[in-house]
């Protein structure tokens, strides 16, 4: 039987066989997010010699760099008797899977030490299995050589590749090593690490110009114009305290039209400048500086701020073309992510409700959506994982399997949809127009037809137009799927029948509990009901102890838990105990994790270090993972807790943590790591739970739907599951 947890980890580490849009040089190094060490290398020596090593890893370095705000520290002895390494691995980056054609490497070298040219390291690239076979000296790839200064190492393509490496977009690697035997100690620092294709020879003469800057508790706001110039690799931008004398502080993508600069320092004023930098890193002008202060802020402050920062995700870093929500930031630059459009929705009207934009701003990008969505590729009106927000059509990016409908995001983006046709309640022909297209959705999609057989218990997840059912995967609670039943059982017109909320969701028959049983690894739970008492707290539902908190969020956005009840358990109530379990095990920490504690805690889906996991509050399923939208998503079911982890996220991390759209998506302080992107499907829970929280608003508007009032009534008076064992 396939397993839930396995089955989505699976799918969500799978890469694209066929790339989007090839426009992305490949990266080794620009800058660290985390101080003492860079995650992604390794160190290793054979005494005599000896390479500087914090963990067995390459230390950072801040006072030197050619683009800010740091660079790698290669400090190293070449010893006669003994050979040292150091690599630099591929950081894996969800979505930015194509690159450009690549026909150089090119890094930047400062040497502080009396090193001659001949005492330099050895270079090589390599697969990510293998060690690296062809190693070359330094020396002749370097033009008028001298100490103390920035210095760029050129290597060709064909002095690159070896057997087991016909592409240089392969390489995984890069390695130096030992190449001579002087003994002495060098010190050597090491930045912009990338593959390179032929530059744009026309320097960038344009001034950049910051249309505002504001100031908030530990950081400040930036930002500018969209830029489309495809000269600009980045942004540089400049702070200063006295308006004089400007200091580089940091490196933005031009995808990105903003920053934010976390200074860690409060009530204080400061001054920025951006320039614009091209493939030589060669500098535009300088912008006219802008003045901003930060400022102390009380928890009702921190709350919007945390809501506008995760919102601009949806609002500012939507796909252009569609409006609706990418799968992450980096990451494909047209490819929707259906869910977490869904998702997005919920958030877009949270910030309207928090005048973030206007009504007639959202009415606008509405009308963009549903336009889009009326056109795009269906299957029996359920949409796929992903659409290209150009075209309309699939994008099967977790293989070829995966080219048809998905019903459970097709859920996640329903729930987002009713929830904004409730919105629009003016009598305005946009607004009509947005109601009108939404029930034209919302009745198209057969819900009937993902039963699979008019006898089946269960619904069923995917359907491909050339491959059926080959995925045959039922959808069996307790997961993040209770949507997927509420509104098969609420459709107006492909309905399915009310007692397969027992049957399916909630299933008894042998089928759902092995299934349980599988993913979960544990007879707990088994039955759909727990009844076992985790950390003090008894759980009435859930598998094992609950799961992670994505259960308690993706299905709760719109449907509100409060009044979600069936024959088991209240589904606030429920949602809040496994929170308060998810709490106390971080608080109690079994595996010692580094941070995990009071404040410090929300074990869910989220990116990992090398892949996506979803992790549980378990010993076994606990990596010390931390992802801030599993607390902050919870701040209905738990906002004492929750309000320390924002105050600890912003506060203690946000200085690796903290950036354009919000908290990045995930964090491990033991392995001193953070995630490269911001996540579709985890930046829209922190803000429509949030206002969930604060007004219940969103769980109102989508509440109010008659269909789903129906919907629930008839779940309510559906018989509890005898006879389905």
């Amino acid at each position: 039987m396939k397993q839930l947890l396995v089955i989505l980890i699976g799918l969500f580490s799978v890469q694209s066989v066929v790339a989007q849009q090839t426009n992305y040089n490949k990266v080794f190094f620009a800058n660290s997010a985390m101080k003492a060490n860079h995650f992604y290398s390794s160190v290793s020596y054979k005494g005599p010699s000896w390479v500087k090593n914090t963990g067995k890893k390459l230390p950072i370095q801040e006072e030197h760099f050619f683009t800010p705000g740091n660079s790698l520290e290669l400090k190293y002895v070449s010893a006669p008797e003994g050979t040292w390494q150091a690599r630099l691995l591929y950081s894996p980056i969800r979505g930015v899977d194509a690159f450009k054609p690549s026909t150089h490497l090119v890094f930047r070298l400062y040497v502080q030490s009396q090193t001659t040219a001949g005492e330099l390291p050895a270079l090589a690239v390599g697969k990510k299995d293998g060690d690296p076979s062809k190693f070359l000296s330094l020396e002749k790839f370097i033009e008028n050589y001298e100490t103390n200064r920035w210095l760029t190492v050129e290597i060709p393509r064909q002095e690159l590749l070896h057997g087991g490496l016909d592409k240089l977009n392969q390489a995984a690697v890069v390695a130096f090593r030992q190449d001579s035997r002087d003994g002495k100690e060098h010190r050597l620092f090491i930045d912009q690490v990338e593959l390179q294709g032929d530059a744009e020879k026309k320097r960038i003469e344009d001034k950049p110009e910051i249309r505002s800057a504001r100031g908030f508790e530990k950081h400040v706001d930036l930002d500018w114009s969209d830029i489309n110039d495809p000269r600009v690799k980045y942004v540089k931008i400049y702070r200063s305290t006295d308006n004089e004398h400007f200091q580089p502080v940091a490196i933005q993508s031009p995808r990105i039209s903003r920053y934010a600069d976390y200074t860690d320092t409060t009530a204080q004023t400061y001054y920025y400048k951006i320039s614009l930098l091209d493939g030589d890193y060669r500098e535009s002008p300088l912008s006219e500086s802008i003045r901003a202060q930060t400022r102390p802020m009380e928890e009702k402050a921190l709350l919007n701020m945390i809501q506008r920062a995760h919102f601009r995700y949806y609002w500012e870093g939507a796909e252009p073309n569609s409006g609706l929500a990418l799968e992450c930031i980096p990451g494909r630059p047209h490819m929707v992510a259906t869910g977490a459009s869904g998702f997005g929705m919920m958030a877009l009207l949270a910030g309207a409700e928090r005048d973030f934009i206007s009504r007639e701003q959202l009415v606008e990008r509405f009308d963009k959506i549903t336009r889009f969505l009326m056109d795009a590729e269906k299957f029996h009106g359920a949409f796929p994982h992903f659409i290209d927000g150009r075209t309309g059509e699939v994008v099967p990016f977790f293989g070829e399997r995966d080219n048809g409908g998905d019903l459970v995001e097709t859920a996640f983006l329903t729930q987002g949809l009713l929830a904004a046709r409730a919105y629009f309640d003016r009598d305005s022909e946009k607004e009509r127009k947005i109601r009108r297209r939404i029930t034209s959705i919302w009745e198209g999609i057969e819900w009937d037809w993902y039963r699979k057989t008019d006898t089946s218990k269960f619904l069923y997840w995917h359907w491909s137009p050339d491959q059926d059912w080959v995925i045959n995967h039922k959808l069996i609670g307790w997961n993040e799927t209770m949507i997927t039943y509420v509104l098969g059982i609420s459709s107006p017109t492909h309905n399915i029948p009310a007692g397969m909320y027992y049957s399916g969701w909630a299933g008894q028959s042998k089928a759902a509990r092995n299934y349980r049983m599988n993913w979960g690894n544990t007879r707990a739970g088994a039955h759909y009901t727990n009844g076992n008492t985790y950390y003090g707290v008894p759980l009435d539902v859930g598998v094992a102890n609950g799961g992670p908190l994505f259960f308690t969020h993706y299905s709760f956005m719109g449907l509100n838990p409060h009044r979600m009840k069936d024959a088991y358990t209240n589904y606030f109530e429920n949602n809040r105990k496994i929170a308060r379990i998810n709490h106390r095990y971080c608080m109690e920490n079994p595996n010692d994790h580094k941070g995990y504690g009071d404040n410090c805690w929300g074990l869910t889906a989220s990116d990992g270090p090398w892949d996506y996991s979803a992790d549980e509050p378990r010993k076994e399923r606990d990596p010390g993972k931390i992802t801030p939208t599993g607390a902050l998503a919870s701040f209905p079911y738990t906002p004492g807790p929750s309000m320390k982890a924002l105050k600890n996220y912003y506060r203690n991390y946000g200085e690796f943590l903290w950036g354009a759209y919000g908290f990045r998506d995930a964090f491990n302080l033991e392995k001193n790591w953070r995630s490269s992107i911001y996540m579709g499907l985890n930046q829209a829970p922190i803000v429509a739970m949030i206002e969930n929280y604060r007004s219940k608003r969103i769980w109102e508007l989508f509440m109010s739907n008659d269909e789903i009032k129906s919907g629930l009534q008839k779940i309510k008076k559906t018989d509890t599951p005898s006879g389905n064992h």
